[in-house]
Order: structure tokens, then sequence, then C-alpha cells
């Protein structure tokens, strides 16, 4: 379960992305790309923020210590 920094960020990112799909059709498209690129930038951090937020929560940490335990453990035994 989401926790509450992780769905007020969500909902603002929600907001910013309709707005900014209501300015983009209404007016022409100069400066797309760039909030696009922004656009892209935001979501991507909205991701790792709630990778972050899931990890260091409710045992997430203990289930990528185990994962990077086996991918280093299997890496060693090609070796």
């Amino acid at each position: 379960m989401p926790n509450h920094v992780t769905l007020v960020l969500f909902l603002r990112l929600r907001t910013m992305l309709s707005s900014a799909q209501d300015r983009l059709r209404i007016g022409d498209d100069h400066g797309q790309a760039t909030t696009e690129y922004a656009l892209v930038l935001l979501a991507a951090a909205l991701v790792g923020l709630m990778v972050v937020a899931w990890a260091t929560a409710g045992g997430g940490a203990a289930r990528i210590s185990r994962l990077f335990n086996g991918v280093i453990d299997a890496v060693i035994e090609k070796i």
C-alpha cells in the first residue's frame, strides 16, 4: 500500500499532466518536445520515489538484498 507522500506526489503529477495536455491541445506545437521531456522526467522521478518507498517500508529491502545476493552468486558461479 503506497504511503501518503507517494499518493500526494502521484495526484500532483496527474494534475500536472492533465493541465499540460490541455495547454498542448489549445496552443501550437512550440515547446511541445520540452514539455514532453519534462513530463517523462517527472514520471521517472515518481517511479523512483515509489520504488524507494517500497524498498524502505515493509520488507522491500530484504527482497532487494536477496535479489542482489542471488545475482552476485550466479555471476560468481559462472566465473
